[in-house]
């Protein structure tokens, strides 16, 4: 298969389907004095539910997202589907970014013109970059894995051959956060070869670290992020062991009830995000009902879900990684990564502490991001 455009069109029946259950949804009951203390709030979920209902108007944001250029193709079986920007400047450099879940590749909408045409977002347009973002197979428009094994190393494989054997670079530079930057320190450990560098807004659960046994041989900053990652997986880690364990069964609620849907996904967005724990100052609620909107039509919570089970189950591990690497800590995102251990097992070119932001950072904070990619990319340029 060659490559071939993409628009989103969503038929009109998915439409019409998604405003009947909209309209008959069952919502549970919550304690009296309770909020978000255990999920999803529900008061506020019934707001964000009418506001889908009655205002929201996807056509809007359908439009909006096919104003990027958008392409299908098909890499060993799996139809990937990713846009790709060409940049204005005169010598832009191909750059790959990988998203996670529960985010789509709407998580790079915000960033994209400033990469590619940086001198009309303040910047050089020395600095310009040919920006692809692929969606996840079994996420968003890309297809659904047919069989197990898809986890982090095994898509760093395919999107390793998008770039070269489909767009046809020969070098690269990639960079994603959650399991978007999984996928990139696969693509960098397997293929040093083919990038240029690679950057990364966190760098996961460091589970060597969580299992050590020997903490007489940790610092005191690795110490303190076992005690505080094995805190947080206890009380924040329910979504990452059901999905690791059993997703076919969370997939069959959350595949029938779109206010299900609404719920697994916000609480994330509002608990990882630099928010304060009033979704409204970090996004819209358009962005956040046309991510969740991405999973509904193409009906991918299920399959998105199957990459922690694979992740888990299927993932070899990783050695030390020689590409060097950007690393921008975002004050409020999961676990940041103690500096000692990150500089043992990656070639931290740039360590950067950012101002503000949480787990979503392109969607976040767009404008910081973008700015460290050109400032960290910069020195790399001449490489590609």
């Amino acid at each position: 298969m060659s490559i071939e455009n993409f628009n989103i069109k969503v038929s009109d029946e998915v439409l019409e389907d998604l405003k009947y259950r909209l309209d008959h949804a069952r919502f549970p009951e919550q304690l009296e004095g309770l909020h978000w203390e255990r999920g999803t709030d529900i008061d506020y979920l019934k707001s964000l539910v009418s506001y889908w209902r009655y205002e929201f108007d996807w056509r809007a944001q359908e439009e909006e997202l096919n104003r990027f250029s958008h392409f299908h193709c098909e890499v060993d079986g799996i139809d990937i589907h990713f846009i790709h920007e060409r940049g204005k400047g005169p010598n832009p450099i191909p750059i790959i970014l990988t998203h996670g879940w529960p985010d789509s590749f709407l998580r790079y909408k915000k960033l994209i013109p400033m990469l590619t045409d940086p001198a009309s977002h303040g910047g050089d347009p020395e600095d310009s970059f040919d920006v692809i973002i692929p969606s996840l197979p079994g996420f968003g428009f890309s297809s659904k894995p047919l069989h197990s094994g898809m986890n982090n190393c095994e898509v760093s494989e395919l999107f390793a051959k998008l770039m070269t054997e489909k767009l046809g670079y020969s070098r690269f530079a990639a960079a994603g956060g959650d399991v978007g930057s999984g996928v990139t320190r696969y693509l960098a450990f397997n293929h040093p070869e083919l990038l240029i560098a690679i950057h990364l807004t966190d760098i996961g659960i460091i589970k060597d670290l969580i299992s050590s046994r020997n903490e007489e041989k940790l610092s005191q900053e690795e110490l303190n992020y076992k005690k505080n990652a094995s805190s947080w997986i206890s009380n924040e880690g329910a979504y990452m062991s059901i999905q690791s364990t059993k997703p076919q069964t969370l997939a069959c609620g959350l595949s029938d009830s779109p206010v299900g849907l609404a719920a697994w996904i916000i609480e994330k967005f509002r608990a990882w995000s630099h928010c304060e724990g009033d979704l409204s100052k970090s996004f819209s609620k358009d962005e956040l009902l046309t991510n969740i909107m991405i999973y509904w039509v193409t009906n991918t919570i299920g399959s998105s879900a199957n990459i922690y089970y694979e992740n888990v189950h299927s993932l070899s591990p990783l050695g030390p990684i020689e590409v060097p690497t950007g690393l921008a800590l975002f004050p409020v995102d999961i676990l940041l990564p103690p500096r000692e251990w990150a500089e043992k097992n990656l070639n931290i070119t740039k360590w950067t502490t950012v101002a503000r932001g949480g787990h979503f950072t392109a969607m976040e904070e767009p404008e910081l991001l973008a700015k460290e990619l050109r400032e960290f990319f910069k020195a790399y340029r001449n490489k590609k």
